[in-house]
């Protein structure tokens, strides 16, 4: 499988596009203003606990306070015990024992603020460098579950050694990353080194800084390329800007050589993004249907609760029979489904509504196919099999905002709920607010400023109705159409 990045980058945005075989699979977004905080560490204060909810809320000085649950909460050892904090027993204490308000408290953004929602904080804390990701709080020596079994002892004896060997650099944790699977013990002592350092300047601020500052921010999404999107399938990075090239360069032969090899500095024409119109497959990526090659289409509502796909025949009559039509536009479905769930960044509860197909041979092909593509998505998938309703319920991990809500906001017109009302409607509302509005004040006249529809309405189908409300209320009632007025915008002006 062929990837190549494509990075677009600008003062205002940086954009990072991977491509597969020729087809953009997933759509990274970061802009200086609405950095993602995922990574970064706190020095945060309670400001308040909810025994009910077994939760607390946390000032990290951000515009929402965050959210704590006990499940994130790591216990503080026994007296005496070298490490701040150690990993809950079976019996974890209520959080009300654990914590308290106006308390300084160390915590880590595991979620981004979504919608309404605060970000998400754990109390354990990770630090990912290039090969391991530093656990400073606990002992454990373990390796990435992506890496063959039959290799893993042997890594993970290697790794022990060398963590043993440096006992005297304040113990902690590793979990060796999959990019670190052929890295010498030099390079991860390197890295054992440098992550330690770092922990040790974190711990030195959170001593110095008042609550609510920031001690460790994670790396921006141009130095993630490098350490989290860059694998052996990768072909190239490709990116517009010199400037950030040099830097990235830069920054990549001192901690990622394998992958800064791979780094291009972008010299056409065109913009870089044109090269596999991007730009197009964004656009495509906002709306709510989706077609496929074969005719058929899908159709992605996105909700804050779950997301729902509902697969479509369309005008796909392709083959013998109804079923073999059913069949084959499930399974090209199933390739497409996949591919949005990246390239849109869906995650939480998603329903699948395939089209019904009553042999169960085909049933089961089509969810092996589903989870065949999602085997490429580097967010952990879960897929149940088919409910008794014939729905395929499946999880994906939610750790930042969709491209949808990255990139749009709530219609104005409609608020978001994906309709308006009709002109009609409107000019029924219209009807009732001068009705209260006469039994209220006593107005020489009621002038209606409304959008041009809901006048023409009035002055054609409603007239009858608009003239005899005149009538009973014993006032004139004047039209004026405003263009500028969203279809449910309206103004009653009393003279």
């Amino acid at each position: 499988m062929q990837q190549d990045i494509l990075i677009n980058w600008s003062p205002q945005e940086t954009r990072v596009a991977v491509v597969e075989s020729g087809a953009v699979q997933e759509l990274h977004i970061e802009r200086p203003l609405e950095r993602g905080l995922v990574g970064n560490i706190y020095l945060g204060k309670v400001s308040r606990v909810l025994p009910g909810m077994q939760s607390a809320f946390i000032d990290i000085g951000l515009e929402r306070a965050a959210f704590l649950h006990v499940a994130d909460v790591w216990q503080r050892p026994a007296e005496g015990d070298a490490v701040p904090w150690v990993r809950k027993g079976e019996a974890q204490l209520p959080i009300e024992k654990q914590v308290f308000e106006g308390q300084a408290l160390m915590v880590q953004v595991i979620k981004d603020p979504i919608g309404t929602k605060g970000a998400r904080l754990s109390t354990q804390i990770s630090i990912a460098g290039r090969l391991l990701v530093f656990l400073p709080q606990d002992e454990h020596v373990g390796v990435s579950q992506k890496i063959p079994a039959a290799e893993r002892d042997a890594l993970r004896a290697r790794l022990q050694a060398l963590v043993g060997d440096q006992a005297s650099g304040g113990g902690g944790g590793f979990i060796l990353r999959t990019n670190g699977e052929d890295a010498s013990d030099a390079e991860l002592a390197e890295d054992i080194a440098y992550l330690r350092k770092t922990w040790a300047r974190i711990k030195a601020s959170a001593l110095e800084q008042p609550p609510r500052s920031l001690l460790h921010q994670d790396l921006d999404l141009l130095q993630r390329v490098l350490r989290d999107l860059a694998s052996e399938h990768t072909q190239s990075i490709r990116i517009d800007s010199h400037e950030q090239f040099q830097r990235l360069r830069a920054f990549g032969r001192e901690f990622m050589p394998a992958a800064a090899a791979k780094l291009q500095h972008y010299k056409g024409e065109r913009p870089i993004f044109d090269l596999y119109a991007i730009d197009d497959e964004v656009a495509r990526a906002l709306g709510r249907r989706v077609d496929l090659k074969s005719g058929g289409y899908l159709v992605i509502d996105q909700t804050e609760a779950l997301t729902t796909i509902d697969v479509n025949t369309g005008g796909y009559v392709g083959a013998r029979n109804f079923d073999d039509t059913i069949f084959k536009t499930n399974l090209e479905a199933a390739q497409a489904i996949a591919r949005q769930l990246r390239l849109r960044n869906l995650g939480g509860i998603v329903i699948v509504d395939f089209i019904d197909m009553v042999r169960e041979d085909h049933r089961q092909a089509v969810l092996g196919e589903l989870r065949k593509q999602l085997a490429r998505d580097r967010v952990k998938t879960t897929v149940s099999g088919f409910s008794q309703l014939g729905l395929v319920e499946m999880t994906r991990k939610r750790t930042r905002e969709s491209l949808a809500q990255l990139l749009c906001e709530p219609c104005a017109a409609c608020a978001g709920r994906g309709s308006v009302k009709t002109a009609r409607s409107v000019c029924y509302d219209i009807l009732r607010e001068i009705l209260r509005e006469a039994r209220q004040f006593n107005p020489r006249e009621f002038r209606v400023v409304a959008p041009p529809r809901v006048v023409e309405l009035f002055l054609d189908e409603e007239s009858q109705h608009l003239a005899g409300l005149s009538d009973f209320i014993g006032k004139p009632i004047s039209l004026q159409a405003e263009s500028a007025l969203g279809p449910e915008q309206y103004d009653i002006v009393l003279r």
